[in-house]
């Protein structure tokens, strides 16, 4: 006999795996949690296959889990794609954009599109997630998101890129400092003086751990903020280097008591390209954030 598949299974199962919980899943499902782990039991029963396990700490996907999960977010997707796509007849163009992007992404180049988008698709809900590269494009493989902006020597195999914006990161410092007399500087030179970072949260924040990793080297960290203006601002009062976007230093007001030093590592390169599985299957109103982005930033 065939099976049959349900889209309340598959909405409910994509909580479940994304939260890790059972009961977290049926909360957000709007149902109670034992007619939560029904549904799932008897789709499991129906399957002959184990989609989660359960423990004491919540529940993990399984390898077949993985599999149904992968496939659940691109039905479920490709619905809001029919949905949007027919709104936009009746009701003007309607629907959610599921967006992830790093965190140069997030403070230097979406910023100046957002508001002007939204006032012109006030239908369209954004919801977005900063992350870094390497976990947006295995978010977007898997379905999690519609778009991904990443940047750097990232291997995108199995998604299509447009790219869309060039920066690189800089090495940032008070003038009178070191390193300010100096046109150029590696990052493990840098890393034997204090570091002003943004919090242990941010994409840039893992991302320059990672690098310092792999020179075997700990991040000689002295102070943790939580935007780039108060970087701009413990830079100023003395109390360390930053890395920031080149991007960044050139809009950021105030920035003559600091110097900025090139970074050399390639990785300070920073070209930045729209990831997603298939821009033709995206509705509408996420094709034409593509497009502004792209021509804002050309």
């Amino acid at each position: 006999m065939a099976t049959k598949y349900d889209l309340t299974d598959f909405r409910l199962f994509i909580k479940i795996a994304e939260s890790e919980s059972m009961s977290r899943g049926a909360e957000q499902s709007h149902m109670s949690v034992p007619a939560a782990s029904n549904r799932i039991r008897n789709l499991e029963d129906q399957l002959g296959l184990r989609l989660l396990q359960r423990n004491s700490q919540g529940v993990k996907v399984t390898n077949e889990g993985r599999v149904y999960l992968h496939h659940a977010r691109k039905i479920t997707s490709q619905l809001e794609v029919l949905t949007g796509d027919l709104q936009e007849f009746a009701l003007g163009i309607t629907g959610q954009l599921r967006l992830l992007a790093n965190t140069t992404a997030i403070t230097e180049l979406l910023p100046n599109i957002l508001g002007d988008y939204l006032q012109s698709h006030p239908s369209v809900h954004i919801e977005m997630k900063e992350k870094t590269s390497e976990e947006i494009v295995r978010t977007v493989k898997e379905g999690g998101a519609d778009l991904g902006i990443v940047s750097g020597n990232i291997v995108t195999a199995g998604l299509q890129t447009l790219p869309f914006a060039e920066s690189r990161l800089i090495i940032i410092c008070p003038k009178g400092h070191p390193i300010s007399k100096r046109d150029s500087i590696s990052f493990e030179e840098c890393l034997c003086y204090p570091l002003i970072s943004l919090l242990e949260g941010s994409a840039i924040h893992q991302f320059l751990m990672k690098e310092a990793e792999k020179l075997h080297i700990t991040l000689n960290i002295r102070v943790q903020v939580a935007s780039y203006d108060a970087i701009y601002r413990m830079v100023v009062a003395n109390l360390g280097i930053a890395i920031v976007s080149e991007l960044g230093f050139a809009r950021h007001k105030g920035t003559k008591n600091i110097k900025q030093v090139k970074l050399t590592d390639h990785w300070a390169e920073r070209n930045f390209q729209l990831c997603a599985e298939d821009f033709d299957t995206l509705p509408t109103f996420a094709r034409e954030f593509c497009d502004d982005l792209r021509a804002l930033n050309r």
